[in-house]
């Protein structure tokens, strides 16, 4: 090795600085919950069970109410693709066949807001927002990250709400 090592730790800080730049600039999902705290611990796989209606209840014996957003929604999608792991639409036999065993889907508010209210007023309830939208009226116990395909339309949802985090 000849030379200084310096301009390969300069090009590897940079790379560095980009990528967690980068990192930070992507929007993610906050998964919230009112003020009352839900008596389990929350985990990834435990956030999935709630929201595929697989455990309803926490250990206190409060009903836990988890909800959506339309299916159209381009959060929705991001949430289901990055929790649930398939698409709003592809889940529809799902619920189709729990409909069956008498189990609904979650309940569906028309927009981040009305999640936003719903939440802050319903012991129990789960719902997700922006990461921009998410305020003191809720508590924030899981962040998601936005699949890549869908930043785009996730970072558009930010855009002039006027509520930054």
């Amino acid at each position: 090795m000849t030379g200084s090592p310096r301009p390969v730790w300069t090009l590897l800080l940079l790379l560095g600085s980009a990528l967690l730049w980068a990192a930070q600039s992507l929007p993610h999902i906050d998964v919230v919950t009112g003020s009352a705290p839900i008596d389990l611990h929350l985990d990834r796989p435990l956030l999935r069970d709630i929201f595929l209606k697989r455990v309803v209840i926490d250990r206190s014996g409060t009903a836990l109410v988890p909800l959506n957003l339309p299916p159209e929604h381009p959060l929705r999608t991001a949430f289901s693709e990055s929790l649930l792991g398939k698409a709003p639409d592809a889940l529809q036999r799902f619920w189709n066949e729990r409909y069956f065993q008498g189990v609904s889907p979650p309940y569906v508010v028309r927009s981040q807001e009305a999640m936003l209210r719903f939440v802050a007023e319903t012991p129990g309830a789960l719902g997700y927002v922006a990461s921009c939208r998410a305020d003191t009226r809720v508590r924030v116990i899981a962040e998601l990250p936005v699949p890549r395909d869908l930043a785009d339309a996730v970072t558009a949802l930010c855009a002039g709400s006027g509520a930054a985090r």
